[in-house]
């Protein structure tokens, strides 16, 4: 009996110095999201709401009354609503294909497909652009333009978000026990309602997952409507920006925050569901072992669609964003960048390079920093609902207007004790908000896996808890470690919301350079804008490359 006291006292006082360091490790994560992002969207609201020291709260009802505004709203919910189900259609036998099919250079369709998703939505705009726009591939050859009509934005968040739905139920579909289906087919069932029945239900909860995100993706499309949209078409997030940087209307614009704001946390509650769902007992095998060499004549047609799905719809707007940039002869436009007369900027364009990186490679610092520190205090599924609620609001960042977080940052963080208005750190901290929420979604999964077991043991012979991390969980997690670094790099690189209200002239990054070329008129501008989107698509691609050569299957899908 003395000897069971003894073995359960320490387990127990393990338990109170883990919770203990749990909590203790959310301290950062926590102190960085009140002062970097709750206090600049809070600091914007008031400043819209809170007029001659009351507030206005009947301001909602008035900006919301206004037929402009309810046209607003309505685009952005039909077209985030038809972009969503236009990209399950598209996607989800591309998914089924690299999922269950073995065929040459399926490691290399993989990788493409990522490549869109890990683009800056400027890039993505920009190489539509090239391909509908204006004396485009389609124009030249038909006469055709659809930079004027909802296609162009539909296809181009098609483009954007195909890898989302590839990976979120591609990942899944490899892992079911095909042996399920082939059971019902044995018993009778065609193979339509053995996958109707079988395999569908299955995948319901990878599929609901994937369509949120889908949704809250394009719910706040920012730079595809901006660049594709022009002044036709506008959602919630070009509104806001359009009514901060052009109208200065606060007020208006704090209503569209709120707007936004609500319906994302919305959209973020019942993707937490649908998550929760996935989690339940699945029959799952090694995804190794599904894949197969396509049988029949219908599977080859499959395969064949697919690949011709994926060179028109996503390979062809980057091959034409390639040649549109080497138009003139000699790398003209590339010469072109490395001047600074008549530029829009205070520096020759092209060192919009360096400081991308620059930011970039800060940005994923502070965001590894905090969302590890976040990933290690989230890691037990038994924490209280408190730090399970962080877990759901670290998500917020991606939904939340961007241009409402940059705006915020200039009028919350302009005065001591953070007076950062003039420093070059306030880029990468708008940039890791958006990485963050990568690290934790990476991290995760992985430390979920380790056994538990192994950290109690080394808490009980003594170990501290940054011992039993560097000792038990680091050793299992730097994989998933680098390939988190490697998606905020990513992210960082090509965020453009914030970055566009808060990148100085003197200090531009890629995205903003880009958005600013093609703003101004002239062939030459134009010229350098798609060569510097193609040094940033160039750039993520490496990147991306560098990831699927360190992504492990226990590093989790996103």
């Amino acid at each position: 009996m003395d000897l069971a006291r003894t073995e359960v006292g320490p387990r127990k006082g393990a338990g109170r110095r883990g919770a203990a360091a749990r909590l203790g490790l959310l301290t950062v994560p926590v102190a960085f999201f009140a002062v970097f992002f709750a206090w600049p969207v809070a600091a914007i609201v008031a400043r819209g709401l809170h007029v001659d020291g009351a507030w206005r709260f009947g301001r909602l009802w008035d900006v919301l009354g206004q037929s402009d505004v309810r046209h607003v709203l309505w685009f952005t919910t039909w077209q985030a609503l038809a972009s969503t189900a236009l990209t399950l259609l598209v996607a989800l036998p591309g998914a089924y294909v690299l999922a269950r099919l073995d065929f040459p250079g399926r490691q290399v369709v993989r990788a493409v497909v990522t490549v869109p998703f890990v683009l800056p939505t400027v890039v993505v705009g920009t190489a539509f652009l090239a391909l509908v726009g204006r004396g485009g591939l389609l124009d030249e050859l038909w006469g055709v333009r659809l930079d004027t009509t909802v296609w162009a934005i539909l296809l181009a968040h098609v483009f954007f978000n195909y890898a989302v739905v590839v990976r979120t139920v591609g990942g899944l579909w490899a892992q079911l026990d095909p042996r399920q289906e082939e059971a019902a087919r044995m018993l009778g069932a065609s193979r339509l309602r053995a996958w109707r029945t079988v395999t569908l239900p299955a995948l319901g909860p990878a599929v609901a997952a994937a369509a949120l995100m889908v949704f809250l993706f394009t719910f706040t499309s920012f730079g595809v409507v901006q660049i594709l949209g022009g002044p036709t078409f506008s959602t919630l997030e070009v509104e806001i920006y359009r009514q901060t940087s052009e109208i200065f209307d606060l007020s208006t614009a704090a209503v569209l925050t709120i707007v936004q704001f609500a319906a994302v946390g919305a959209i973020l509650a019942v993707h937490a569901w649908t998550v929760r769902r996935r989690e339940t007992s699945l029959r799952l095998v090694d995804a190794a072992g599904t894949a197969r060499r396509p049988r029949g004549a219908g599977q080859w047609a499959l395969l064949a669609g697919v690949l011709a799905s994926i060179a028109v719809l996503l390979v062809l707007p980057l091959a034409v964003l390639v040649q549109r940039s080497l138009d003139a002869p000699g790398f003209a436009y590339y010469r072109a960048l490395t001047r600074d007369d008549g530029n829009v900027f205070l520096v020759p364009s092209i060192d919009a390079v360096g400081n991308s990186l620059r930011y970039a490679l800060a940005a994923t610092a502070i965001a590894v920093t905090v969302g590890g520190l976040a990933a290690a205090a989230l890691t037990r599924r038994d924490a209280g609902r408190l730090v399970r609620g962080f877990d759901a609001l670290l998500m917020l960042p991606l939904g939340v207007s961007a241009v409402t977080v940059g705006f915020g940052f200039l009028i919350a963080l302009d005065e001591p004790p953070l007076d950062l208005r003039t420093t070059w750190i306030l880029v990468p901290l708008a940039q890791a908000l958006v990485g963050v929420p990568f690290v934790v979604r990476t991290m995760l999964p992985v430390l979920r896996a380790v056994d538990q077991r192994l950290r109690e043991a080394a808490a009980v012979l003594g170990a501290s808890p940054w011992r039993v991390w560097r000792e038990v969980d680091l050793p299992m997690v730097r994989r998933a470690l680098l390939v988190a670094a490697g998606f905020a790099f990513a992210v960082s690189l090509g965020e453009f919301g914030a970055t566009v209200f808060i990148a100085r002239p003197d200090n531009p990054t890629l995205p903003v350079a880009v958005a600013r070329l093609l703003g101004r008129a002239g062939e030459l501008n134009y010229g350098q804008a798609m060569a510097l989107s193609t040094i940033l698509m160039v750039v993520c691609a490496v990147a991306l490359l560098v990831l699927e050569r360190l992504r492990t299957d226990r590093a989790g899908e996103f």
